[in-house]
């Protein structure tokens, strides 16, 4: 068995061609982007596709330094100190083909409450031109209904008491760039690689607001010279298990302690607004375009609140893992319609894709067995998701007098799983920020039917719209008193 790091490289690439290995000099490569959220997503995309770059002998001098900010981010750290960085990226086809290569691209992980100094210069030397992040949509510390910065937010107060070491991203990056103006040097760009509408305007709204509680000059300088490219991300990439690890030992003789899976397919529409540089992305397949919108809408509204339509029902219909719903006809016709009659209304043409072709194929992606995706992944942090993904969509239709059924019947089953107890009695593990909240509502609406979408916080006004609320309620009781699987049956008989 042989354990990664650079000195088994050379043994790797002779030993074991089924594996490919970066063809490129790592000592040579020099870091140029500093990334906050070193997880799976990251590690089966961006780090990924400067692993491309490096491999034709380009972006060299765009090597990814990770930091963690989180507690659950010191094993990430530990595993990628011990393997130099490196790990294995195992692309998985439906037919069950197994692509094995190990990534070369992360050269150095920082801890930052360890040593947030050493986080913050790292950011403020010269050569890091790039602050890159996957930290979750509620990373951006949001409003979710007013889109507000939350300023009272304890570690955002921490970081702005005077002598405080930061500890949030903002506090960390915001001093980092405060340094290098000091300095007289050029801002780096941050790019967000988060699944938000509008990720780049988001990260923009929330770092110039917290510079602004800091210091009103700095936020205008943030404003002004700060770059904040909006993207699309696109890549199925489920936790990685014990079983993964298990199966990259056995087929490919590697001992990796946090390999990364993911599905064959991968996009990126990125925008071209960089200030200080960037690495030629549109070289290895990267859609490096003027406006994402049109992209990221369609990700969002299509694939993603198609996740969370499948997760919830799925679940209470007694499915574990993503592939088996989507596998199963009701479901798939369920999914296509909510696509075909109530997303795609709300989206205008993409550049370069057939929206309808995209659809089936999504289907096709969540049917692939071999990435053995969870439901659970999928229901996890609805709070943050679903106001984003599929109550825009709502809202929309009801402005324009579209079908809002089937969405609202997602709505619906969320608010049904989030009681805390499946079909058959069992305790369902709600993992949500607002888990206590959203839970006791739940528990309520067999009496109280509106408790759930009473929310302002998470639904608006939703529950002012009798259009809404006629369509959530009729769903609900159906959940109740027929479950999930002949609420779904009722659903699609009465469209398709």
């Amino acid at each position: 068995m042989l354990p990664l790091s650079n000195a088994n490289l050379s043994s790797l690439s002779e030993g074991r061609k089924e594996v490919a290995v970066p063809q490129y000099d790592r000592a040579a490569l020099r870091a140029g982007i500093v990334h906050f959220g070193v997880g799976g997503f990251h590690r089966a995309h961006q780090a990924m596709y400067l692993d491309r770059l490096m491999n034709e002998g380009k972006a060299l001098d765009w090597a990814i330094c990770g930091v963690g900010v989180m507690p659950a981010d010191e094993r990430m750290r530990q595993v990628l100190a011990a393997q130099d960085g490196l790990y294995t990226l195992v692309v998985k086809a439906p037919d069950g083909n197994l692509d094995a290569r190990v990534i070369g691209s992360i050269v150095e992980y920082l801890y930052a409450p360890d040593d947030p100094e050493a986080v913050i210069e790292k950011m403020a030397s010269p050569e890091i031109r790039i602050v890159s992040l996957t930290v979750t949509e509620g990373g951006y510390n949001f409003h979710s209904v007013t889109g507000e910065f939350m300023a009272d937010n304890p570690d955002v107060q921490h970081d702005l008491t005077i002598g405080n070491q930061p500890r949030t991203t903002f506090g960390l990056i915001t001093e980092a760039v405060e340094r290098r103006r000091q300095r007289g040097q050029a801002p780096f760009t941050i790019m967000s690689c988060d699944n938000i509408q509008g990720n780049g305007e988001a990260a923009r709204r929330s770092f110039v607001a917290y510079a602004r509680l800091r210091d009103p000059a700095l936020a205008s300088y943030v404003a002004e010279h700060v770059e904040f490219p909006n993207s699309m991300v696109d890549r199925i990439t489920p936790v990685t298990t014990d079983e993964d690890r298990d199966q990259v030992r056995e087929q490919f003789g590697l001992e990796d302690g946090w390999p990364v899976v993911c599905e064959p397919f991968t996009q990126w529409a990125l925008e071209d607004r960089f200030g200080n540089g960037r690495p030629p992305f549109e070289d290895v397949g990267v859609q490096v375009v003027p406006d994402v919108e049109p992209y990221e809408l369609m990700k969002l509204r299509l694939l993603n609140a198609s996740h969370q339509g499948l997760c919830y029902f799925g679940w209470l219909a007694g499915y574990r893992l993503v592939h088996d719903v989507a596998q199963d006809p009701l479901f798939a016709r369920f999914l296509l319609a909510y696509m075909e009659r109530e997303a795609t209304p709300t989206l205008e043409p993409v550049p370069g894709v057939d929206l309808r072709e995209y659809q089936h194929q999504l289907i096709d992606r969540f049917s692939n067995a071999q990435v053995r995706d969870t439901v659970a992944r999928l229901c996890a942090e609805s709070s943050d998701r679903i106001p984003k993904w599929l109550l825009p969509v709502i809202r929309r239709n009801l402005e324009t007098g579209g079908d809002i059924l089937l969405s609202t019947a997602i709505v619906a089953s969320w608010a049904r799983y989030d009681e805390g107890v499946d079909e058959q009695g069992r305790p369902i593990e709600v993992v949500d920020r607002l888990r206590e909240p959203l839970m006791a509502a739940a528990r309520k609406q067999r009496d109280e039917p509106l408790a759930f979408i009473a929310n302002r916080e998470v639904f608006g006004d939703l529950i002012d719209s009798e259009r809404f609320v006629s369509a959530y309620t009729s769903v609900l009781a159906g959940l109740h008193h027929k479950g999930a699987r002949a609420t779904l049956e009722d659903l699609v008989s009465g469209i398709v």
